[in-house]
């Protein structure tokens, strides 16, 4: 790890008090925790927190800050700061030492002093000590779940997937596993954070005033909590126009197919809406292209109350035709074919 002004790492002034240098690693730890990011930034937090890291275990401790604002980038005789090859683990005791919580209450005073007693939460052991962990409720996470029209008005339930994170299966949510000599090392499964990321199935019910831009709030399948609990997520549903249904605000459009004798005659015809199944009333002599109207059941509306339906008539011939259809269509062509011409 090359060399960096600690001072700068914090953003602190040199002549700073050992509360505000305290005051502004709790910010920038709990801002750059790289459990706090999306998978795209995560790498980014984890490089900023391992420095900010490497700062506050400098600047916390009297004897390395005072090397350090007498020699500068020299503090350690010259040497690079950089860890040894190799694999590292740190253990409690070393923990302890690095962050100058060795003497009076130790670790576990640590994270009290440092995050509050608020975020502070039993750790621990088979030798009865606890691990300090924060009790820290998870954070909050706010996503879309598209949806077609189709699906909102056949409501019913839809699956979908969430990134989640669950304990640590290594070390149960510790953070820490127990080693030879009853000496314990940060888990190296979680890296000493406790969680790992997994997917998460969900099964939502679509509620019955389902509509463009409904908010969902789902408890507890937010991010994990820090000995706390999870955070909620809230969900905005977004309902897209599909092959079978238009939509237009709070309104829905779909094509109703009509036989040419059923829209001469008229008769009826049922369609799936988001209260049900409406019958509907084609009326005779009905012209394709015209649009019937179902009052208030189309998608809910942000007031209360519902949009409509509106079915747009077409003509379509039936899959299978008898013959005497068949015959009656041509004669009616050739009618029409013979009023079309010019008079003479």
């Amino acid at each position: 790890m090359k060399f960096q002004d600690y001072y700068e790492a914090l953003g602190v002034a040199r002549g700073a008090s050992a509360e505000d240098i305290k005051k502004a690693y709790r910010k920038l730890a709990l801002k750059w925790h790289p459990d706090r990011h999306k998978e795209e930034k995560r790498a980014e937090a984890e490089e900023r927190f391992k420095h900010i890291s490497e700062a506050y275990e400098v600047l916390s401790d009297p004897e390395k800050r005072k090397r350090f604002d007498r020699f500068g980038e020299h503090w350690k005789q010259g040497e690079e700061f950089a860890p040894p090859p190799g694999e590292r683990t740190m253990s409690r005791e070393d923990f302890e030492r690095s962050f100058g919580a060795g003497s009076g209450g130790g670790f576990s005073d640590f994270f009290s002093s440092l995050f509050g007693e608020d975020l502070r939460r039993d750790f621990g052991s088979g030798g009865g000590a606890r691990h300090a962990r924060f009790r820290q409720r998870g954070v909050d996470v706010r996503g879309e779940l598209h949806l077609s029209a189709t699906q909102a008005v056949e409501r019913g339930k839809h699956e979908f997937t969430i990134p989640a994170a669950a304990a640590c299966p290594r070390c149960g949510g510790v953070g820490f596993v127990g080693a030879s000599g009853g000496r314990e090392h940060v888990c190296p499964t979680c890296a000493g954070v406790g969680q790992v990321h997994s997917d998460k199935r969900v099964e939502l019910a679509i509620p019955e005033g389902v509509r463009d831009g409904l908010e969902l709030r789902l408890k507890g399948l937010g991010e994990a909590g820090e000995g706390g609990p999870a955070g909620d997520l809230y969900l905005m549903l977004r309902i897209d126009s599909d092959d079978a249904l238009r939509v237009k605000g709070s309104d829905l459009e779909a094509e109703l197919a009509v036989a040419p004798w059923d829209a001469l005659l008229g008769t009826k015809a049922e369609l799936r809406t988001p209260l049900g199944t409406a019958t509907l009333t084609v009326p005779p002599e009905t012209p394709a292209g015209t649009r019937l109207r179902l009052r208030g059941q189309g998608l809910a509306t942000a007031e209360g109350g519902r949009g409509d339906l509106f079915a747009v008539v077409r003509l379509v011939l039936p899959k299978t035709l008898s013959p005497r259809q068949r015959e009656l269509l041509r004669e009616l062509a050739g009618r029409e074919a013979a009023e079309a011409r010019p008079k003479r």
